[in-house]
């Protein structure tokens, strides 16, 4: 029966089915909220600088493909597991291109496709497209990695860290405390401010670039639900869910 099972989700069908109603949900709920953008002006001050490595929390990332606008060109970061699939499904249905494989630089990094993906992610900001991708550490919430802070110094891209949240959600209990967000209330982008990465950075100024992009996504998480009018609940373990 488990096999059985897993080969069903494994299933092309299933995937596409899920994926494309997946982005038909995601559309709904863009549509039915009420969105601020923090600051006002946010496109107009950071359209000259791009392309942007764009950086936010894993299991806060379902509204993050409506941060492009018509005319932006963009990519995002997403596993190869089935699951990532169906992600990629909908991120396609959502004009949204993908490069697929592992922000992980431990040592499943060439394994799960880490350094094919790395280089796929430098080529795509040579070529004019956002990149975005969650900072955490795989299966460690809050805690941002260092692979952003490398391909912003080898793409020598700015990162621009953000969140996107909506007054009315669900969060799972699960490693990341997944957001699902649902239709019919308020929502909120707020950016944070832009962090460069010199080519010649050392291990110190790395180390003190990536403390510097972990506080500044917490603190944009915080203030976008702040904004929607649910401060205190940005998803950090050991709250209680809501809905």
């Amino acid at each position: 029966m488990r096999t059985r099972s897993r080969q069903l989700l494994r299933s092309a069908w299933l995937q596409r089915t899920v994926g494309v109603l997946a982005a038909a949900y995601l559309r709904l709920v863009w549509w039915t909220n009420r969105f601020t953008f923090e600051p006002v002006d946010v496109y107009e001050i950071v359209e000259p600088d791009m392309p942007f490595i764009l950086a936010f929390w894993h299991g806060q990332h379902f509204m993050t493909p409506f941060i492009k606008r018509a005319h932006h060109r963009g990519k995002v970061l997403i596993s190869r597991h089935r699951d990532g699939e169906i992600n990629a499904i909908a991120a396609a249905r959502l004009g949204i291109g993908a490069v697929r494989g592992s922000g992980d630089h431990g040592s499943a990094f060439h394994r799960k496709g880490g350094v094919g993906a790395f280089k796929e992610m430098v080529r795509a900001l040579e070529d004019g497209y956002n990149m975005a991708l969650t900072a955490d550490v795989p299966k460690r919430s809050r805690v941002a990695g260092l692979g952003i802070i490398m391909l912003a110094r080898e793409s020598g891209r700015p990162i621009m860290p953000f969140a996107m949240a909506t007054s009315r959600f669900v969060r799972l209990n699960n490693w990341d405390r997944t957001t699902i967000n649902l239709p019919f209330g308020r929502g909120a982008l707020v950016g944070g401010d832009i962090i460069r990465v010199p080519p010649d950075a050392d291990a110190a100024m790395m180390e003190t670039l990536r403390a510097q992009l972990e506080a500044t996504l917490n603190d944009v998480t915080r203030r976008a639900y702040a904004a929607v009018g649910r401060p205190g609940e940005d998803g950090c373990p050991g709250e209680d869910d809501h809905g």
